[in-house]
């Protein structure tokens, strides 16, 4: 599979098989994705991988704390996203769920399928990316370089990906369970495993701009 191929083969899966995947497939991936461009070299990503009896007792660690409340690392959304932003953030929700057969009035079960991100939509393992608090901007920018470089090494491994920067809203949760330093921040997860083939939300395919809305070529 060539670069293009996993561009275009990567998408956002949202339900996935129990299918194992191996730690040793993992590492492998995440070794080829350490490659990724990090300015000054100074590679700012930290990982925590969750897998076979791991991923059981988080699961289960997730549920003891379903009723605690907790300080979201990060905004993962400005507070007032203008246009195109907020068209092109809405209409993808609205895609989505009407895959799942949704309605728009029908917000217990919009919040259902929300709360699934904590079950990784059924995925067998998945990693949790960290960042040194000191650390800024630039460095998160070297944090989403790695984390494309994993989804589409991990495509081409013949596996499928969510990033879900949903977690950022359980700092705790997470990092009591990994047992990270206080100076690391939780960045995102990303569930890892074999798409359902009979699930309708998987074949979401959102929406792109158009070049001639994000790019200027200059005279």
């Amino acid at each position: 599979m060539n670069v293009t191929d996993a561009m275009y083969a990567r998408k956002t899966i949202r339900n996935f098989l129990d299918t194992p995947v191996s730690n040793e497939v993992i590492a492998e991936l995440l070794t080829k994705a350490a490659r990724a461009p990090s300015g000054g070299n100074v590679q700012p990503w930290r990982i925590y991988v969750l897998n076979g009896g791991a991923m059981t007792r988080f699961r289960t660690h997730v549920e003891s704390r379903a009723s605690v409340r907790e300080t979201p690392e990060y905004a993962v959304y400005p507070p007032s996203l203008k246009e195109p932003y907020r068209s092109s953030r809405f209409k993808v929700g609205e895609d989505m769920y009407g895959l799942l057969g949704i309605p728009r009035d029908d917000k217990p079960a919009r919040f259902e399928h929300l709360a699934r991100n904590y079950d990784f939509f059924g995925a067998p393992a998945s990693i949790f990316c960290f960042v040194d608090r000191i650390m800024g901007p630039p460095q998160w920018s070297d944090l989403g370089m790695f984390l494309q470089s994993f989804m589409l090494l991990a495509q081409e491994a013949g596996l499928d990906t969510c990033p879900q920067e949903a977690w950022a809203s359980k700092p705790e949760t997470v990092s009591t369970f990994v047992d990270a330093p206080e100076e690391l921040m939780l960045f995102c997860g990303v569930a890892i495993g074999h798409a359902n083939p009979e699930a309708p939300v998987n074949s979401l395919e959102s929406d792109r701009e158009p070049l001639s809305s994000f790019a200027t070529f200059v005279a």
